[in-house]
């Protein structure tokens, strides 16, 4: 391959189509004819089951894989073999970075992938030792970006006290700041640590993370040349960073971050999986069968943002 066409596949997206029963589909296929209208060089690789590619917009290529036989099952495998061919086109270097519809986790399961989503199936396919996921909105109803990194992502409340180690925290913090370096072209990222316990815990009333697993990791980060709060209350840090005053916020656990990032930044919000050998990114949304009926109410805005964003990263990266 030459120079100048490896430079041009890594101007390439690949899109998988998500779950076929959801609105994964209807909004990719109208985000890319937007953006199209406004850049004609854009350049898409739609992967997915052949029944719905048959409504991709044209001038796109097209990749077909496993047929969706009407069960969630195979809903879950067409999915699967979707992304599979996707990260394989990324590994080949056919495409510079991929961006995903949404999938139904159950289906996954009744497919024989037993993984808690996306990022944790592409961390599989890819072998990557350490992923992270990104929430990033470079706009927000506020005005100003707001980039949540989830240390924990998918998993009971009841299990986040014991996984959030201060190995666990200074690994996901080291990998952001790698991402933001990299991809965002910050020379010295401001990262704030949002606490796990009400108040930080009060000087150890409401809990000891702060003291026994924060701590240890921050001064760990810090050795390593970060710029890294301590551990400050959920119900400042957001607001504060929304203000500036940070880069991003690495947050304990899904839920104390998703609550405060699509308050925010709902239809402009893109989930980045950090840590993979190519850029992924998927809208912030899920598959709302509730709207498949009518998938012209569904907003396409979100996926949008994920096309933009990642080729801006694609861009950044090489």
């Amino acid at each position: 391959m030459s120079p100048s066409r490896s430079r041009r596949d890594r101007g390439a997206i690949a899109v998988t189509l998500g779950d076929p029963r959801g609105i994964g589909p209807d909004v990719a296929f109208r985000a890319v004819e937007k953006l199209a209208a406004r850049d004609p060089a854009l350049r898409i690789v739609f992967l997915g089951p052949p029944e719905l590619l048959d409504r991709a917009p044209a001038g796109h290529d097209r990749v077909a894989v496993e047929g969706w036989d009407g069960s969630e099952a195979g809903a879950g495998r067409a999915s699967v073999r979707a992304i599979e061919a996707a990260v394989a086109k990324a590994g080949a270097g056919e495409v510079g970075a991929i961006v995903t519809a949404p999938v139904h986790k159950p289906a996954l399961h009744r497919a024989g992938w037993p993984f808690a989503g996306q990022t944790e199936l592409l961390q599989h396919l890819t072998g990557a030792s350490v992923v992270g996921m990104l929430m990033a909105a470079e706009s927000t109803r506020l005005g100003g970006p707001l980039r949540v990194l989830l240390a924990t992502t998918h998993l009971a409340l009841r299990d986040v006290p014991g996984t959030l180690t201060e190995e666990l925290l200074v690994e996901q913090v080291s990998l952001l700041h790698r991402s933001l370096r990299t991809y965002w072209g910050l020379a010295q990222p401001r990262i704030a640590l949002c606490a796990l316990n009400p108040h930080a815990s009060d000087e150890g009333l409401f809990g000891d993370e702060e003291s026994r697993v924060f701590a240890p990791a921050v001064m760990r980060l810090r050795a390593l040349g970060m710029d890294v709060t301590p551990p400050l209350p959920a119900d400042t840090v957001f607001t504060r960073a929304l203000a500036g005053a940070f880069d991003a916020v690495a947050a304990p656990y899904h839920d104390v971050g998703m609550a405060a990032f699509k308050t925010a930044s709902f239809g402009s919000g893109v989930n980045v999986t950090l840590g993979l050998p190519f850029v992924r990114t998927s809208p912030d949304h899920g598959t709302a069968f509730d709207l498949a009926a009518h998938p012209e109410r569904a907003d396409a805005s979100s996926m949008e943002e994920a096309l933009r964003l990642a080729g801006r990263l694609a861009h950044a990266r090489f």
